[in-house]
């Protein structure tokens, strides 16, 4: 019998206005058979709901827990000290009023004790993204932050500020087997494969760095095969997304309001990346098979992340599942189609 490695998930961190049960109870409708909840999802006031609670409401409802998203705190994590109020809608009111070193003492408190939620459900594999680590000069992608002065290299401090600051989070990582699965996007600590490389080299290698695929980033140049057959081996998470591209339209302008830019993210079935093929890869640099080995599970999620300028979000995700469901979790071939050939 053919074997299907994939099962439909969905991201939760798009779905906030939605307690943990309600969005199991909205994704099991849509179709899906997993999702990968928000952090903010898995509270209970300041602190965190119990594993026993989280993994009844998971049980209750015949679906996996996926892994947990967690890009929000560790973009505060890795962003407070820049001073940028971008962290602020992500923090309680009263810890946004403090300095940025305790802001950045606040993430990684919270952060530990997440890391020791996840451990305890048996979650391995948390897609995130590293904040602004080498600072907003080079967060633009523009030459005034790549040219050294006379004092001063902010690649190079970027580098030592990058290891120095997730020094306790990475070894607590590793302390509990888990992989902090970076999603290379455009404004953060690596914009591409070969930053995320560099972060890589400045933490002397270190496992726990991985990447969570998302192809609907990579809309600056780099094509997403060339992006993730680069740190292939790292690849452990992935979202399934999609976008189109205005054309003449600047993708770099001070336009807040997301009809009016010139990257739409939109409906997985109807956008300029072609889906099939994003997985198909994902299987050829070996997303699934680590997946399911670092989590001990029978078939790795596509986690659906449709976003839509347009569409309702409750109906753009499941649209998406739907999509993943019928076309993406397909049975895996055998052998060669040749080897049929002539028999």
């Amino acid at each position: 019998m053919a074997q299907t490695v994939f099962h439909p998930s969905v991201e939760g961190a798009q779905h906030g206005a939605k307690s943990l049960d309600q969005f199991l109870d909205y994704a099991k409708a849509a179709g899906a058979a997993g999702v990968q909840p928000s952090n903010y999802m898995l509270q209970e006031g300041a602190t965190f709901k119990s594993a026993q609670a989280i993994q009844q409401s998971f049980d209750s409802r015949g679906m996996s827990l996926d892994g947990i998203s967690c890009h929000c705190p560790i973009w505060v994590h890795t962003t407070a000290w820049t001073g940028s109020p971008t962290i602020r809608p992500f923090i309680p009111a009263e810890v946004a009023k403090l300095a940025p070193e305790k802001i950045e003492a606040w993430a990684e408190e919270y952060l530990l004790r997440l890391f020791d939620l996840a451990a305890e459900l048996g979650i391995k594999i948390l897609p995130m993204f590293w904040g602004v680590a080498f600072g907003w000069e080079v967060a633009t992608g523009y030459p005034w932050g790549f040219w050294k002065g006379g004092d001063y290299d902010l690649v190079e401090a970027g580098k030592e500020r990058f290891a120095q600051k997730t020094a306790k989070l990475r070894k607590r990582a590793n302390e509990l087997g888990i992989y902090l699965c970076h999603e290379i996007h455009p404004g953060t600590a690596a914009m591409c494969a070969d930053d995320f490389i560099v972060l890589v080299a400045a933490c002397d290698g270190d496992k726990c760095l991985g990447v969570n695929a998302d192809p609907s980033h990579c809309w600056e140049g780099e094509h997403w095969e060339t992006r993730f057959r680069k740190v292939a081996n790292r690849v452990h998470a992935c979202h399934v997304k999609n976008f189109v591209i205005r054309g003449g339209v600047p993708l770099r302008y001070m336009a807040g309001n997301w009809p009016d830019r010139a990257m739409q993210f939109v409906d997985i079935p109807s956008g300029d990346l072609n889906m099939v093929r994003y997985v198909e890869m994902l299987i050829n640099v070996g997303y699934p098979q680590r997946y399911c080995e670092i989590m001990k599970r029978k078939t790795a999620p596509l986690i659906v992340e449709a976003e839509s300028a347009y569409r309702d979000i409750d109906a753009t995700s499941a649209n998406g599942i739907a999509y993943v469901r019928d076309h993406l979790c397909f049975p895996l071939a055998a052998g060669s189609f040749e080897d049929g050939m002539g028999a």
